[in-house]
């Protein structure tokens, strides 16, 4: 299988003593105009956004923003390791919220708003009024067909999340299955699964993971990256049993034709280059995952 962008939890000593040694503080994130619980705003103080120092030369990047001295950013809120939080306005850390921050700081942005929307809605084209979407979207040639992508900035497959030792690669496809609407995930049980039964269709994670644990659906299955969060939640309740290699990676999500798609790739490299996605990768991934995907045993269809 294909490992992660970055070089993600090759030590585990490593990344807790980093993990450790980030002396993070928080800083305000209050609600968006009008109060709206769905989007928030953080504003920098220094070269810090909510819980995330930021490096790198401020400004060294144009962007053209909807909203100016602001980047907005939507994502499907919150998302374990990625967007940590219980509501919008708790988010202050996470790896997609600190490189939404490493973004707006070498854009020049005083201002980073994060904005809830339907990762379906996204992936179709449909929501509006932000600048870039960061949700662990895989890039595919469907969705290209709406919406721009950002180069890689992230490696994921096809997990296999369920109670310790009811499921196997041999009876998977007699079992009751969950997915999340719109996802690659979803795409993959239908077309190369191809599971007995009918497939559960969950809007969110949430909604999925609740079948999961009330006996509802026997597995879910979406990116293991995510999937290794959620299982680290559940205390031992949950374990990502499998994965099928895919191929798949992350991509910035942006307007179809917009002006910023070739500046946002070029600060990607520049990331990957100066090893800030490493950083983040061990900063916000090797706690939440609870272990590497790399180690997940690789299933065949």
């Amino acid at each position: 299988m294909r490992r992660p962008l970055p070089s993600l939890l090759r030590s585990p000593v490593r990344a807790a003593a980093l993990l450790a040694a980030a002396a993070l503080t928080l800083t305000a994130c209050s609600s968006g105009p009008g109060g709206d619980a769905t989007s928030a705003d953080t504003k920098a103080q220094g070269n810090r956004y909510g819980d995330c120092t930021v490096s790198g030369k401020r400004g060294e990047l144009k962007l053209k923003t909807v909203t100016p001295g602001a980047l907005t950013v939507a994502g499907d809120l919150p998302s374990a390791g990625w967007w940590n939080g219980n509501t919008v306005a708790d988010i202050k850390s996470g790896f997609e919220y600190c490189l939404a921050a490493e973004i707006a700081h070498r854009a020049g942005l005083d201002t980073l708003t994060i904005r809830n929307v339907s990762f379906d809605a996204m992936v179709a084209g449909k929501a509006k009024g932000y600048d870039l979407a960061l949700a662990e979207v895989s890039i595919t040639d469907a969705r290209r067909k709406v919406v721009d992508f950002s180069t890689p900035y992230f490696d994921s497959d096809i997990g296999v999340l369920a109670k310790p030792g009811s499921v196997t690669s041999a009876n998977i496809r007699g079992l009751r299955l969950g997915v999340k609407q719109a996802t690659s995930g979803a795409a993959f049980v239908k077309d190369e699964l191809k599971p007995e039964k009918p497939v559960s269709v969950f809007p969110g994670d949430p909604e999925m993971l609740a079948a999961l644990q009330s006996g509802r659906i026997d597995a879910a299955l979406t990116d293991t990256a995510i999937l290794l969060g959620q299982a680290a939640k559940s205390k031992g309740a949950l374990s990502v049993v499998g994965q099928y290699a895919t191929g798949e990676s992350y991509g910035a999500i942006l307007p179809k034709n917009g002006p910023d798609t070739a500046a946002l790739d070029g600060l990607l490299a520049t990331l990957k280059r100066d090893g800030t996605l490493d950083r983040l990768s061990r900063e916000h991934l090797a706690k939440a995952f609870g272990g590497d995907p790399a180690t997940i045993p690789v299933w065949s269809l």
